[in-house]
């Protein structure tokens, strides 16, 4: 049977896979000035790329810093990653902003700190957050059935909302249908809607009872898009921007109708192809994630999103308790919420898309941030690129709370 990566992506199962073809290497460069920025009341990047509240300049020292950036050059190097943005914040300690590597293989043109990328599954914490004010605004129920909301879902009338935004559902992932699989391969700048996604999921007979173990499925997230469309009269990228990212004052962050992607961005760099060849999946559609992973968005506003999604500031105390009750997801030392994640004390979401990885996470205990763009999602040594690069950083810098690997984020 030929290697199809692409099963291996939307399947979630962890294979070992080609490293990426030599390109040419850039070194870690400090942060260069955010030219696609507007100007902001906080938290405005300076030409080293800091913030007025990112803590004193030198902070971290300069023993610290190398051995970050030590840390950044090999686990990208080893990992196959072409380039990353890396971002972490300390209000106590100081700030650490670097971009590594190359944001186009074929020009050699290095990585910036100032580039937008698609951010896969931390799209998930963006369509939860927008959920969870309908429910603060006694619109909906998280115990609400979905077939209140949406007909058609199988076993719709015992699978709730809180167990669609908790991964429990028991939907069979449309993304694991081959049909679906064949029907992206053959072109991935196909454009689909959230009916023809769900389609392909409910075919199948449900995997487990709902509410019985953890599964991630993105049908559930393009479920939960579905309602807050319904429920809101809005469609869901103008309800996401209108109550979640201009609240949260997010002005480079979007939910694509299509193909659209800002300047500047890099090229992105995948194996999801029928024959496992590397491709550019720069101009690839993701209307097929949708709610679930079709969101777009840069180092800054994601830094800001980080402490704004793990407190809750959008949100009413209680809704963000339920969000923050973290349930076990058979990962150890990962547990689950609304959501969101939570690992080695980090909470917040990983992301990845043909092309793209992310990570955004904020550490309560120290009120420190994270923040990891890649332009690559091919797996090495059996591992999600983003996650052997966060866990380097975090045994450096919070040796108590180290990053560890997450639920697989497609």
């Amino acid at each position: 049977m030929s290697r199809s990566p692409s099963r291996r992506l939307f399947t979630k199962a962890l294979f070992a896979a080609s490293v990426l073809s030599p390109v040419a290497a850039a070194p870690a460069t400090a942060a260069e000035p955010d030219t696609t920025a507007a100007p902001d009341t906080a938290a405005v990047p300076d030409a080293a790329g800091r913030s007025s509240d990112d803590g004193p300049a030198d902070g971290f020292g300069p023993e610290l810093t190398a051995r970050l950036d030590r840390a950044v050059e090999d686990t990208r190097r080893q990992a196959g990653i072409p380039g990353a943005v890396v971002g972490l914040w300390f209000p106590e300690r100081g700030s650490y902003v670097r971009a590594s590597g190359v944001a186009d293989t074929a020009t050699g043109t290095p990585m910036t700190t100032g580039v937008f990328s698609r951010i896969g599954s931390e799209t998930k914490t963006f369509t939860v957050t927008a959920l969870l004010q309908l429910v603060d605004e006694h619109r909906i129920g998280l115990d609400d059935p979905i077939c209140a909301y949406v007909d058609g879902v199988p076993d719709g009338e015992r699978i709730t909302l809180r167990q669609l935004a908790g991964m429990r559902s028991g939907l069979f992932p449309f993304t694991s249908d081959p049909d679906f699989i064949q029907a992206l391969e053959n072109d991935p700048a196909r454009s689909f809607t959230p009916q023809e996604t769900l389609a392909y999921g409910f075919k199948h007979a449900n995997t487990f009872a709902p509410g019985e173990t953890f599964q991630y499925c993105n049908s559930n997230l393009v479920l939960l898009g579905l309602v807050i469309e319904k429920v809101s009269g809005l469609r869901l990228a103008d309800f996401i921007d209108r109550r979640v990212l201009r609240p949260a004052r997010l002005r480079h962050t979007l939910l694509p109708s299509g193909t659209e992607f800002p300047q500047p961005h890099a090229h992105g760099y995948t194996d999801q192809t029928p024959s496992g060849a590397v491709a550019d999946s720069t101009g690839w559609n993701p209307s097929w994630a949708w709610a679930a992973g079709a969101m777009i968005s840069n180092l800054h506003d994601l830094r800001r999103w980080a402490e704004t999604v793990a407190t809750g500031t959008l949100l009413s105390p209680r809704t963000q308790a339920e969000r923050l009750t973290m349930l076990p997801t058979g990962f150890p030392g990962t547990c689950y919420g609304l959501g969101i994640f939570e690992t080695g004390g980090w909470i917040g979401h990983n992301g990845s898309i043909p092309g793209y990885e992310s990570v955004t996470v904020y550490l309560p205990a120290q009120r420190a941030t994270m923040v990891l763009l890649l332009n690559t999602d091919i797996s090495s040594g059996g591992q999600e690129p983003s996650s052997p690069l966060a866990r380097a950083l975090t045994e450096i810098v919070t040796p108590d709370n180290v990053y560890d690997r997450p639920v697989p984020p497609r």
